[in-house]
């Protein structure tokens, strides 16, 4: 409707003579321009039926999976019920050279979404997708390199080493020491006095010359 203004907004200048009425026209062409550049552009169809499908309900973040792998693929399984029954273009993976995201749209009135960043090892965009099972989706991840992952994520990597860090220790009695603190500092209060009772059984084995190491 806009564009239609201003056409015949031009239209009427071409045949205006009098300055007072050019200005006048000239303002209002540089308004409709203003506002024409100023709309929000359309939307695709495509687009606008996403947003349509996504209005299905609310959105629940997908926390439970399980894994496995060959010596080409990641294989992420994610269980949901009924989602062989939804369009193939309902369930849609993005994928980048470290990262997937899952998107189920509209299954049972809810969407369902799930992302995985910093991959431990990089994947093949192109050599990697989704495959639709009864109840469950599964994530094919395709392996740059065919070697063994030993978890998903470099997130998860970490947290193991930093773990395995402060239990390995050259100092066999100092790996009891961090093993008992930790014990202390997660367990309840039966935990807490049991490691306190062998605590103190142990400072008087030693100071008796029972044991000799001080653990």
């Amino acid at each position: 409707q806009l564009q239609k203004d201003l056409e015949e907004v031009k239209e009427l200048l071409t045949k205006a003579t009098r300055k007072r009425v050019r200005d006048v026209l000239m303002t209002e062409k540089h308004k409709l321009e203003l506002e024409i550049k100023n709309q929000p552009a359309p939307k695709p169809k495509d687009v606008a039926e996403e947003e349509k499908l996504s209005l299905g309900g609310y959105t629940v973040k997908i926390n439970n999976y399980g894994w496995d792998q060959s010596d080409k693929f990641i294989k992420i399984y994610v269980s949901l019920s009924g989602v062989q029954k939804l369009p193939a273009e309902n369930v849609q993976v993005n994928f980048t050279e470290r990262s997937f995201d899952l998107l189920v749209k509209n299954l049972n009135g809810k969407n369902y979404t799930m992302t995985f960043n910093n991959l431990l090892k990089p994947i093949s965009v192109e050599g990697s997708s989704r495959k639709i099972k009864t109840d469950t989706v599964l994530v094919m991840c395709k392996k740059k390199r065919e070697e063994k992952w030993e978890c998903l994520t470099q997130v998860e990597k970490e947290s193991k080493e930093k773990e395995k860090a402060a239990y390995d220790t050259s100092d066999p009695s100092e790996g009891l020491m961090n093993l008992l603190k930790k014990m202390y500092a997660e367990g309840d209060d039966e935990m807490k006095r049991t490691i306190n009772k062998a605590w103190v059984e142990s400072r008087e084995k030693q100071s008796k010359g029972d044991i000799p190491m001080d653990i």
